[in-house]
């Protein structure tokens, strides 16, 4: 490539733009009251509605009630929408509406609008320009019909200004960023900046802030402000301090931290409630933090199995997260005879009878479900009463 076609590339990069040509409209109403007492005032005489605005130019509705038209000899009353500003050449599309009054919704309409132009939009030439109808109704048939009501007429007119404008949506479109707001409540944390409490949570100490907490928490608003806990130190016993710092990563930043969580799910544990997140939930729980409890509640359900259902539902009901129990007790319901050879469903037993009766009743809506479809081979109900006898129990695929 010669140094004059590198300099024609480096230069010749596309520009576009693009031009949009679409219609302001606004409508007005013009109600005439007293029909019969204009009639007579003479052909080519006019009743005004008030000015309207629409599209930068004033217009206005003339109403003839003995027409505008001298050849028409009064036959005819006529309709035209005016440019009542000073404008030139102002192109427009309109619409006149003689109003049913019956309810019958059969009104009159004279529409530039919603149809093909052949010749495109009417131009207005100068103020006192006018579109509209000569023999718009013959009177003696408006008379008659209802589109007069309590010698009253209804006219409503919309005009459609037609303007042209370049698209600067994609040429100049300004960019708003992501909220960062996490971000920068977390540094708040990271750096302890004008920090004015610190937790002892078994011999760790972590400093906060007592407005960010209380604005988060119900319950920390009530400790720091309504209750006694005015201390600068405060001890949680309660609590161990990766789930105390990942609640404070949260009540921060409004996310969980996902690194954190993958260790700890990764990690060999004995039971569901000796998670991470499960631990989680529970102190979600505890500083009533509903978002929080929501976000571990989803991370928590994709991991239900036919080993973990009647754990995580007694976690479930403990920690008060009724969206995680409804999924626990649909899948051990649906599952019910694997499920009933866990060693949680065993715990469930002797220590949750409440939940037993839950799931009995989970159970016996799915077997109405399911008796639409035939039934199954054997009641589900059956082997929650009889110990769990599996014969002929198909197991339901959890994904």
């Amino acid at each position: 490539m010669s140094e004059t076609d590198k300099a024609l590339a480096a230069v010749s990069s596309p520009t576009t733009s693009r031009s949009v040509t679409e219609t302001v409209n606004g409508s007005h109403r013009f109600v005439i009251q007293g029909y019969s007492l204009a009639k007579g005032m003479g052909i080519g005489k006019h009743i005004a509605s008030e000015n309207f605005t629409v599209g930068g130019y004033q217009w206005a509705i003339y109403f003839y009630p003995d027409g505008k038209n001298p050849e028409d000899n009064s036959t005819y009353v006529s309709v035209f929408i005016a440019l009542a500003s000073e404008g030139t050449d102002v192109r427009a599309l309109f619409e006149l509406t003689l109003l049913d009054q019956s309810g019958k919704g059969k009104h009159k309409v004279h529409s530039h609008f919603d149809r093909s132009l052949e010749s495109g939009p009417y131009t207005l030439k100068y103020r006192g320009s006018m579109w509209g109808y000569k023999r718009f109704f013959r009177r003696q048939l408006l008379e008659t019909s209802d589109y007069l009501k309590d010698d009253c007429l209804k006219i409503n007119c919309t005009v459609g200004v037609v303007v042209s404008a370049i698209d600067c949506s994609r040429l100049h479109s300004i960019q708003v960023p992501d909220s960062d707001i996490g971000a920068q409540f977390g540094m708040l944390l990271e750096n302890m900046e004008g920090s004015d409490v610190i937790f002892n949570v078994a011999g760790e100490k972590f400093n906060a802030h007592k407005l960010v907490l209380a604005a988060r928490s119900p319950v920390f608003r009530s400790d720091f402000f309504d209750g006694s806990e005015g201390a600068q130190e405060i001890l949680i016993s309660d609590m161990e301090p990766k789930v105390f710092k990942a609640m404070l990563y949260f009540i921060y930043r409004d996310a969980l931290m996902e690194d954190e969580l993958v260790v700890s799910s990764s990690s060999s544990v004995s039971s569901v409630s000796d998670t991470l997140i499960a631990k989680l939930l529970a102190a979600a729980d505890k500083y009533d933090l509903g978002r929080l409890r929501r976000m571990c509640e989803s991370h928590i359900c994709k991991d239900i199995s036919v080993n973990s259902a009647a754990e995580t539902l007694a976690l479930a009901d403990r920690c008060h997260a009724t969206e995680l129990k409804t999924t626990c007790l649909r899948f051990a319901a649906e599952n019910l005879a694997a499920v009933m050879r866990s060693d949680g469903f065993e715990y469930l037993k002797e220590n949750c009878p409440a939940l037993q009766s839950e799931l009995l009743k989970t159970v016996a809506g799915c077997e109405e479900d399911c008796s639409s479809g035939g039934g199954k081979s054997r009641s589900v109900w059956a082997q929650l009463s009889d110990g769990g006898d599996t014969s002929g129990r198909r197991l339901r695929q959890r994904t």
